[in-house]
């Protein structure tokens, strides 16, 4: 038996990479998946995997920084399948540089679409799910967010999400509505495939299972946490990164 037969889910980023493997995780397990993103076309492909596994399937272009934007992605959701179940806030960005160098651009871009877009979609996402009285909220955060040399934008961001994550748990526990973070470690996805192969290396060396994770891997632990087994579980922080952050 599918452990989301006929649940609705809405996957934010869904066009590579993470996203897309969580959407189709998701959809394995017999849920519908509203797909958002930036690019159409890229959301299209994923659109049509899951459509290919018999699951409905709609992709959106949303800036979920956009608080409007953001809101419209539930809305459409709503009014598409009834309710909503499963939201889970994977879409981020990187704009590296060392303190001292980063603009203040880089710094804005990063948490807008990280943390503030994260905030727009969960708003949104808990006004539909309180009234149900049933949801799942899982927030992708980083383990990052203890901090790493050249991310004071993307770390901020990503401890930003941490207590996003907690505060919301508190206040929509008793509404049937778990809130939980995934930390992805290092993992192979087009964010980490241009890193030079001596920092490639250097980071596998601090990991204590020795290899670098899929993004099948953050995929299992989203769909466990989305999942019915998972009831009882909120406002945890569960770390996917071989042994990363021990």
């Amino acid at each position: 038996m599918k452990q989301l037969n006929g649940k609705i889910a809405v996957v934010t980023g869904a066009g590579r990479g993470l996203g897309k493997e969580i959407a189709l995780r998701l959809a394995e397990a017999g849920a519908h998946v509203v797909v958002s993103g930036l690019r159409f076309d890229s959301l299209e492909v994923t659109a049509k995997n899951l459509q290919a596994l018999g699951r409905k399937s709609v992709p959106l272009e949303i800036d979920i920084a956009k608080r409007e934007e953001a809101h419209k992605l539930i809305n459409f959701t709503l009014q598409e399948f009834g309710r909503l179940d499963i939201l889970v806030n994977n879409a981020g960005i990187n704009r590296d540089a060392m303190l001292h160098k980063m603009t203040i651009e880089e710094w804005n871009e990063v948490i807008a679409v990280n943390l503030t877009g994260t905030f727009n979609t969960l708003q949104a996402a808990a006004i539909v799910m309180r009234k149900q009285e049933y949801g799942r909220i899982i927030n992708i955060s980083s383990s990052s967010w203890l901090g790493n040399i050249g991310q004071a934008n993307y770390s901020a961001s990503k401890a930003g999400i941490i207590g996003l994550t907690k505060t919301a748990a508190k206040e929509l526990a008793r509404k049937k509505v778990t809130v939980n973070a995934i930390c992805p470690g290092f993992i192979e996805t087009d964010m980490t495939k241009n890193i030079p192969q001596h920092v490639w290396d250097l980071m596998v060396s601090k990991i204590p299972m020795g290899y670098v994770g899929t993004p099948r891997e953050i995929a299992n632990a989203v769909l466990f946490l989305a999942s019915d087994e998972a009831s009882y579980i909120t406002g945890e922080v569960l770390n996917v990164g071989g042994g990363l952050v021990l």
